[in-house]
């Protein structure tokens, strides 16, 4: 996984470009790290938890552009990823750390309120995915959450963008009724699933807050699955 991503790392933008993909985010990747932030941010509005009062932890960030929207928000933000290269682009103010393996988590137990994989686990070998979800329990606080976002393979448009991203190649969809069940297996308690991502970013600037409502709809073009430590 970390070869695989730091061989890609110095033109991922254009890697992960697709005309659908495009078209549909109006451009480059930006509305699709807004529509997540915009989701985090509303969810935890929705618990009356205060974003400036909590640590974040990113796993498998990337070049941190999910984290760096959050800049203003977080009382902390970190991130970690398994490719040197990707982690060479994240913003200065963010604390990030290299997994030695796709499988570990190198933070402390207990050290973070909120956790977040956003289109990471189907790029993890099934075999190696409870693994993982342990590692994200062993670092959550008690009462921390986490948030698992993944491609929905319910939709067929995300299907035929997955299909024609390089980065994708390898790429082993998972459903939101696996991410439940992986939550669950590694001793976190699931509650919601929230789909989302269904109108592309021309019409989601007049419909969000129909979006918003559609929520329960498995349909989107993407899922949060979310799940707390007790």
């Amino acid at each position: 996984m970390s070869a695989e991503f730091d061989k890609f790392s110095k033109d991922y933008e254009n890697l992960v470009t697709d005309s659908v993909r495009t078209s549909f985010g109006g451009g480059g990747s930006e509305f699709f790290h807004t529509r997540k932030i915009e989701l985090l941010l509303r969810f935890l509005k929705r618990r009356n938890i205060q974003p400036s009062q909590i640590s974040w932890l990113d796993v498998g960030c990337g070049q941190g552009e999910l984290l760096k929207l959050g800049s203003g928000h977080f009382r902390e933000r970190c991130g970690c990823d398994p490719s040197v290269g990707m982690l060479s682009a994240a913003s200065n103010g963010i604390e990030v750390r290299t997994q030695t393996a796709a499988t570990k988590i190198p933070f402390d137990s207990s050290t973070f309120d909120l956790v977040t994989a956003v289109c990471v686990y189907h790029h993890v070998l099934p075999e190696d995915r409870a693994e993982l979800t342990s590692e994200v329990r062993r670092v959550l606080k008690p009462g921390g959450m986490f948030v698992m976002i993944e491609h929905n393979p319910l939709n067929p448009v995300t299907k035929l963008v997955v299909s024609r991203v390089p980065l994708d190649k390898e790429a082993q969809l998972l459903s939101a009724r696996t991410a439940r069940y992986l939550t669950s297996a590694a001793g976190l308690k699931p509650f919601l699933t929230e789909y989302f991502l269904y109108f592309p970013k021309s019409i989601y600037a007049k419909l969000g807050p129909l979006e918003n409502m559609l929520g329960w709809l498995p349909l989107g073009g993407q899922y949060a699955s979310y799940a707390f430590k007790q």
